[in-house]
């Protein structure tokens, strides 16, 4: 019965092409990432090894499961989700970040009598992003303005190694050696970020496909999440963006994702530096 056994999970899994439409709905429905034809064979390998752990024989089956489980179903969004990124990633963003946008909102604020800066990092992965805002912000504010970072994902496993602030070596070769030495504590298998940073992040389990439920947000960096989606899904996930956010404030999305033809009161911006949007639904800058 072992040998029966092994010898059905290491056969390659295929999907029919009702599993697959079944599945591919389902997701998309979901959390608006988009299946297609093409990556088709990442979603049979990411279902074969689930399978596998919950010991179930079929696709038709683990649907039936998920359909009334819905932590299993939060697991499988897990697996389908791709969770790449890196301290600093795009050095033109934070660059954009610290020399532009920074200096905008303080003013903004200073007319407004505010003292806070909140940030948004959507679809966060492993922590790396919101992290990296954060030591910028405390380099960069001045200290009377308090900071406030919120890292968000779909992937829970993620979130737990975010929460945690550690890094093994090779995931902090990308960081300033300033930073690197002033905010991280190294340990014998990596480095731990400092209470200081960690403080002014939190993080929390948040699917794009539906309201955060943050609002006032002046700065959101939302990378290489929406590229993802289909169009229809991108324009909402767009506009969920832009009701979190402040009547003054600024979007930073991926070098490959693009508003172009989405119809959106965003405003493109292009600095010195790189390319983000802008929302201002004030008088005057």
């Amino acid at each position: 019965m072992l040998r029966s056994t092994s010898k059905r999970i290491l056969m390659k899994y295929y999907l029919s092409d009702t599993e697959f439409n079944l599945f591919s709905t389902l997701i998309y429905d979901q959390s608006g990432i988009h299946f297609s034809s093409i990556n088709r064979s990442i979603l049979e390998s990411r279902l074969k090894e689930r399978l596998r752990v919950v010991d179930l024989k079929n696709a038709n089956e683990y649907y039936h499961f998920i359909l009334k489980d819905q932590d299993e179903m939060k697991t499988l969004l897990d697996l389908v989700t791709t969770n790449l990124t890196r301290f600093f990633r795009n050095n033109g963003h934070f660059l954009a970040f610290e020399n532009h946008v920074i200096k905008k909102i303080i003013e903004y604020k200073k007319k407004q009598g505010i003292n806070k800066i909140e940030v948004w990092s959507a679809g966060c992965a492993t922590g790396e992003e919101p992290y990296s805002v954060a030591m910028v912000m405390k380099e960069k504010l001045p200290p009377y303005i308090k900071t406030e970072v919120t890292g968000s994902d779909l992937s829970l496993k993620s979130l737990m190694i975010a929460k945690t602030g550690f890094y093994p070596e090779n995931r902090v070769q990308d960081i300033p050696q300033h930073y690197l030495a002033k905010y991280f504590d190294k340990k014998r298998e990596g480095y731990q970020i400092k209470d200081e940073i960690r403080e002014c992040v939190k993080f929390d389990y948040h699917n794009l496909k539906f309201d955060s439920g943050l609002k006032n947000m002046d700065v959101v960096f939302c990378r290489n999440v929406i590229i993802y989606f289909d169009g229809e899904a991108q324009k909402s996930a767009i506009g969920r963006l832009w009701k979190a956010m402040s009547e003054y404030s600024y979007l930073f999305i991926g070098h490959s994702e693009s508003l172009f033809g989405m119809n959106t009161d965003f405003k493109f911006l292009k600095t010195e530096w790189a390319t983000l949007y802008q929302k201002n639904t004030t008088c005057s800058e």
